[in-house]
């Protein structure tokens, strides 16, 4: 079967019959996928690694604005981070089924906070989702905390990089129904 030409209509299916079209799965209106967004929490951040990208799991929070990153200090993400912040990051929700689903990429830069209050009051916002949402404390030792320490413990303490999402550049936003 001459593959390069099914996407053309009149392509013809294996019993004779006119092949299906590809159904293309809807965009998402900007309020829909800022909602996906403020009920999210963990996303996937692909960084450009040497020959191929290295993605890694994040918290995230967003200001209605800006999407925001705590990152351990230690870790491939830095080393790739300041070798080229240009990224894509993944937001998503599914069901168990997979019968509904919804996603959205967004392509831009990070950027290190490094101005002393903003760095804080964001690490709050980490904090009050920690606790807002009853995460366990078990996703401190990703934020460069120990699993005993209180939540609190992330705003009063730098051990990790604040990072911002910025000069976003291209969004797919896409979902089943």
């Amino acid at each position: 079967m001459n593959y390069k030409n099914l996407s053309h209509p009149a392509a013809i299916g294996k019993r004779g019959e006119p092949a299906m079209e590809i159904v293309k799965i809807p965009r998402m209106e900007k309020q829909d996928y800022d909602h996906l967004i403020e009920e999210g929490y963990v996303c996937r951040i692909a960084f450009q690694g040497e020959k191929y990208p290295y993605i890694a799991p994040f918290l995230y929070v967003f200001d209605g604005k800006f999407l925001y990153f705590l990152s351990t200090k230690y870790g491939k993400k830095i080393e790739y981070f300041r070798k080229s912040p240009y990224v894509a990051v993944e937001i998503e929700k599914y069901t168990k089924d997979l019968s509904c689903y919804t996603f959205i990429t967004l392509r831009g830069y990070l950027e290190e906070v490094t101005d002393g209050i903003d760095k804080k009051l964001i690490r709050r916002e980490f904090v009050k989702l920690i606790t807002d949402r009853h995460l366990s404390n078990n996703i401190l030792a990703a934020l460069g905390h120990s699993p005993q320490d209180p939540p609190e413990a992330i705003a009063l303490e730098e051990r990790s990089l604040v990072w911002k999402l910025t000069g976003v550049k291209d969004l797919v936003a896409l979902r089943n129904i």
